[in-house]
């Protein structure tokens, strides 16, 4: 048998493995997926539930400002008018015509399942990158890149397998440390993988696994990427999340340290770890992670809320919003406000004037009890020690408001995205952003007969 024959029957047998390149279909106007979890058999319905296109806080982030483009892309979960079947999309928002063109559809995930919702990348080069996540192990997990800088009209399929929960950080001369979850033995693993092209990636390395697993939220300041998460004791799993630890790594993962800059071993694999800032198992409380940042010295911030049970409903009342703030010699826990479930999310601001702003659904919405609320903004001027009600952005509506999420280098005029849903049924859920100053919220077009529209002012 000649070499060119053996050589031609390889290359039949073994798919090569060339990027898939598509151009996505565009939709008609803007609709989140709406997704429940858990029914209750009472008056509450699900344990969360609502318009969850910007879900989950674990994935991060959705949106990124460039720069160079003058524009913020944004991904989330999107569906199709009355149809509960989510589709990731991807889109932007042009802050010099202030327009967004119709929404790409990149996947139609065949579930209705938002912990599918994809998250962004954005390289030095200005590649859109979306990461598609799976919630568990029955679906794949992809990458796609777009195949020209700072556009969404082209993408590559880059890479497939399986991740959960992802939070890819783009480090400047180095590539991707991408922070992740693996579904495994009963639990949730955390992990992390690099890569300098996004094409070719690392083995999986284990960062965390105690008892039942963890749930991460995760942010980056230059070389510097940091991770805070809880932990599921057994035998109660995620319901009986608890605990609050932090790590960094300022070398893409080589290396992990604590808070204080002592060298940290992982895998983390027991509930007493020098990476431990409260014992709150101790305490009886529950730990639901809201988002990470880092104060004007460089030191970390945690905004979370912490309740007496998962169930929905006043029984668990008070959910109180804490931040952990290091200060540099120790973590210093203080309490914020209250509101009324345990899926309230907000994003934490830390402004280079000193101003510290969180925008998050503290009011009871008009599905009191349930996932979200009305938006609120709140404002700090004392570094996190008193806070203030600033504004309502949202009053009077007919369905809540959730997850109200921060662009990376957040704009003054594109600052928070969300969406709306109705917390008890199915129903059609909108998208909006809002201004730093909280002065206006604009809703994103559902219905758009023309390439590009201006997002319509609701308040």
């Amino acid at each position: 048998m000649g070499r060119s024959f053996v050589l031609l029957l390889w290359f039949c047998l073994v798919p090569l493995a060339l990027p898939e390149t598509f151009r996505p279909e565009k939709a008609d106007g803007y609709h989140g997926i709406w997704y429940s979890n858990q029914p209750t058999g009472d008056e509450y319905v699900y344990k969360y539930s609502g318009g969850l296109a910007t879900y989950p806080q674990q994935h991060s982030p959705i949106a990124i400002y460039a720069p160079a483009a003058r524009k913020t892309f944004f991904c989330y979960g999107g569906s199709l008018p009355g149809r509960q079947e989510l589709l990731l999309m991807v889109s932007y928002y042009d802050h010099v015509t202030r327009q967004v063109p119709r929404p790409r559809i990149l996947l139609n995930r065949k579930t209705d399942d938002a912990h599918d919702n994809p998250v962004l990348g954005l390289d030095e080069r200005g590649h859109v990158w979306v990461f598609a996540n799976s919630h568990g192990t029955a679906r794949r997990s992809y990458i796609f890149r777009s195949t020209a800088p700072y556009s969404i009209d082209e993408f590559e399929r880059v890479w497939e397998g399986n991740f959960s929960y992802a939070n890819p950080r783009w480090v400047s001369g180095e590539g991707f440390l991408f922070l992740h979850t693996r579904y495994e033995r009963g639990g949730r693993s955390l992990y992390w993988m690099t890569s300098r092209d996004g094409l070719t990636w690392s083995e999986p390395q284990l960062l965390a696994r105690v008892e039942l697993g963890h749930y991460q939220i995760v942010q980056q300041t230059g070389r510097r990427v940091a991770t805070a998460f809880n932990f599921h004791p057994a035998p109660f799993g995620l319901n009986a999340r608890t605990n609050l630890y932090y790590l960094e790594t300022t070398d893409m993962g080589r290396t992990w340290k604590t808070v204080d800059g002592r060298p940290a071993p992982v895998p983390v694999t027991r509930p007493e770890h020098p990476a431990l800032v409260h014992d709150y198992r101790s305490e009886g409380l529950l730990v639901y992670l809201k988002t990470l940042e880092f104060d004007r010295g460089g030191r970390p911030v945690i905004l979370f809320l912490t309740s007496r049970g998962f169930e929905p409903g006043p029984k668990n009342d008070p959910r109180v919003w804490r931040i952990a703030h290091w200060t540099g010699d120790s973590w210093e826990i203080r309490e914020l406000f209250t509101s009324d479930h345990n899926y309230d999310f907000g994003s934490l601001y830390i402004e280079d004037n000193r101003v510290w702003r969180i925008i998050a659904p503290t009011d009871p919405g008009p599905q009191p009890y349930c996932t979200g609320g009305e938006m609120v903004m709140w404002i700090s001027r004392d570094e996190g020690k008193t806070w203030q009600r600033a504004r309502s952005l949202t009053r009077n509506s007919s369905r809540n408001h959730t997850y109200a999420r921060k662009p990376v280098n957040a704009q003054p005029d594109f600052y928070a995205l969300w969406a709306d849903g109705d917390a008890k049924k199915f129903s059609d859920s909108a998208v909006y952003f809002t201004n730093r100053e909280g002065t206006a919220v604009w809703r994103l077009p559902q219905r758009m007969s023309s390439e590009f529209a201006k997002p319509e002012r609701v308040r």
